[in-house]
């Protein structure tokens, strides 16, 4: 069978090769050859071509095996390399096989040529395939080595036989660690029973794609990973092996857990605001009727102790209904920009007491603090919340430490806090040494009326409200805690450049009585009933609208006198902010108060008034109602007085 074969020979005697090409001839192989004797002739044909076998004359004029082999090393070529030649002695040919020559043959004794060439180039075809098998398995380790997954190999007995870097990263082991070692050992003790049924499904030929389960890294920390497992074979397809890849989720199905966590509460949010219009009408009228009762008995009234009681069941129903609003971030806010170390050494005193003689108080403010826009109130009301419920945390007494300083998030860094964007914040941690928390209480510490306390100790509106307010005043809140070693609360709120604004005291309430006309528009017959007669007995006269439709009808009499539209915002058929604009195009003006048992988030961030617009939330009492109103009139004017 005849077959191509690449030859390139070295030799000065065109007579001798012509001899070695009919030897290869006779072998039947079809040739391609070229016959130089320089090294210039050498590096030139060895760059131009690609040689099977080189055949070279030991001594010629101006070369010689030896040169030539050197010349093959530099260009690091594997070819084989047969010296052919008539004047090598036994020590002349041992030097030159030392020098990498494969074998040589005597000139005239040419039988062993073919022989030995081919054994040559198979051998020369071996030795190139190890090295691209050898090259690929490095490729393959460098690819192995530099992946984030864990990727290893664990033997039928179930030991670890491959270990690379993202294992190491990953678990915490060496190689010299692991090798070696059975697998059960990245697993919990109550995980370990798992083996068994992956065991028979591998040895039966099938692969587990991407399950998620637990395991645990060397110092004991549990993990959540993305396993694959996949039935390593040898030649006959028998099962001698598991290859395993392991992605760590632990991060991804914690921010997960905390997305989901975020769109459960924002839900709970949107029921709290849905619900907030029919509930404070219903509170308005059963705290109003109440003290509106109370003020009309005497001293000795029997009947006082039970209103007294309804009165206190509703003004404890109103704060729940606020401090919903707050979770749900639809209270009416009153932002401004604060320094949050003012803030806390205002509150000092006070949580000092209020955490008792048995907790340490440490403060440590932050130098050169920024600033930070929010409502003054709430954020004391989110600092107090927080120490009470470290407080609780620490029966036995501890440590409660808060802290302020400046913080930078990195645009590279919001996957650790996914509802922040990039940019400067000052940062409000309070932390304890109390009880802690496990995981499982963590994702629900923020849930409206979730508490660990015993009944009768809490309402669990407490950290939602500190959840609601850090999130409207367009911040952040994270929680690290573990059982048995305290917790941290990390409050990060947006750093503003605007001047601080200083506090005014409040001014003297003064009288709230009067003498107008108030047109009163209010769709719900006994909140209506209820505020009329409430401001009646301030001494206003009252003009009671059902409708939009009678409004609009009673403004259009000019006989009328009108001083005050007080008016729902939200009205069938049209919104009171519309009956306003109406009535003051025949009235110019007119002075206006809206009232809504809706949200601030309804009202103001839904556009149906502006901003600053005199507004007075529901449920009201009949005091808060009447300073609204007095003030929006002008607490120096009366009419008839």
């Amino acid at each position: 069978m005849s077959s191509v074969l690449r030859v390139l020979i070295v030799e000065d005697s065109a007579d001798d090769a012509e001899l070695v090409m009919r030897e290869l001839h006779r072998s039947g192989y079809e040739l391609v050859s070229e016959r130089v004797e320089t090294p210039g002739e050498m590096t030139a044909a060895l760059e131009r071509a690609e040689w099977d076998v080189i055949l070279s004359d030991y001594t010629m004029p101006h070369f010689n095996a030896l040169r030539a082999l050197e010349l093959l090393k530099a260009k690091g070529l594997d070819i084989p390399f047969i010296i052919i030649s008539g004047t090598i002695g036994e020590e002349t040919a041992v030097n030159a096989m030392k020098a990498g020559a494969q074998d040589y043959i005597i000139k005239g004794r040419l039988a062993r040529l073919v022989p030995a060439l081919e054994r040559e180039i198979r051998e020369a075809q071996v030795r190139r395939e190890r090295r691209l098998a050898e090259a690929e398995n490095a490729r393959l380790a460098l690819v192995v080595n530099s992946s984030d997954d864990a990727i290893l190999s664990v033997t039928a007995e179930e030991t670890i036989a491959t270990w690379n870097a993202g294992a190491e990263r990953m678990y915490g082991y060496a190689p010299e660690e692991i090798l070696g070692q059975h697998v059960s050992v990245l697993l919990p003790e109550e995980r370990r029973r798992d083996l068994a049924g992956n065991r028979e499904r591998l040895k039966r030929g099938e692969a587990l794609v991407q399950y998620e389960v637990e395991h645990q890294r060397k110092d004991k920390s549990r993990l959540v990973v993305s396993l694959t497992l996949s039935p390593i074979r040898d030649a006959a397809g028998a099962v001698t092996g598991v290859s395993a890849i392991a992605r760590d989720m632990t991060e991804h199905r914690r921010l997960e857990r905390q997305f989901q966590q975020a769109q459960k509460m924002e839900a709970v949010g949107r029921l709290a605001g849905g619900l907030a219009h029919d509930f404070n009408n219903y509170l308005t009228i059963i705290n109003g009727f109440s003290q509106m009762l109370l003020s009309s008995l005497g001293a000795a009234d029997p009947a006082r102790e039970w209103i007294g009681e309804i009165k206190k069941a509703g003004a404890h129903a109103s704060s729940l209904m606020r401090d919903l609003l707050v979770f749900s971030r639809q209270q009416v806010l009153s932002p401004r920009v604060l320094d949050l170390n003012a803030v806390v050494a205002d509150l000092e005193k006070m949580l000092r007491h209020l955490i008792g003689a048995d907790v340490e108080l440490a403060v440590v403010p932050g130098a050169a603090l920024g600033q930070v826009k929010a409502d003054a109130g709430q954020i004391k009301q989110v600092i107090l919340n927080l120490a009470v419920n470290a407080r609780d945390a620490m029966p036995r007494g501890g440590k409660l430490t808060i802290e302020t300083t400046n913080f930078e998030l990195h645009a590279a860094d919001p996957h650790q806090f996914p509802a922040l964007a990039a940019g400067q914040y000052v940062l409000l941690a309070v932390s304890d040494t109390g009880m802690g928390m496990d995981t499982e209480t963590q994702a629900h510490i923020f849930e409206p009326f979730f508490t660990t306390k015993e009944e009768g100790k809490g309402t669990g509106l407490g950290l939602a409200m500190v959840y609601g307010t850090v999130k409207q005043s367009g911040g952040g809140i994270w929680v690290h805690s573990e059982p048995g070693q305290g917790a941290t609360f990390k409050i990060y709120l947006p750093r503003v450049d605007e001047t601080g604004e200083s506090v005014q005291p409040s001014e003297a309430q003064g009288d709230v009585a009067g003498t107008e006309t108030i047109l009163l528009v209010e769709d719900d017959p006994t909140v209506r009933d209820f505020a009329a007669r409430m401001l009646r007995s301030f001494g206003y006269k009252i003009l009671e609208s059902k409708s939009p439709e009678d409004a609009l009808a009673m403004g259009d009499q000019r006989h009328q006198a009108i001083d005050l539209l007080l008016t729902d915002v939200v009205l069938p058929r049209m919104s009171g902010r519309s009956v306003a604009e109406h009535l003051s195009l025949v009235r110019p003006g007119l002075r206006v108060l809206y009232m809504s048992g809706y949200t601030d988030g309804a009202i103001h961030q839904g556009g149906v008034l502006e901003a600053n617009t005199a507004y007075v939330q529901k449920p009201f009492t009949p005091d808060a109602l009447a300073r609204k109103v007095r003030e929006v009139l002008g607490a120096g004017r009366k009419q008839g007085a």
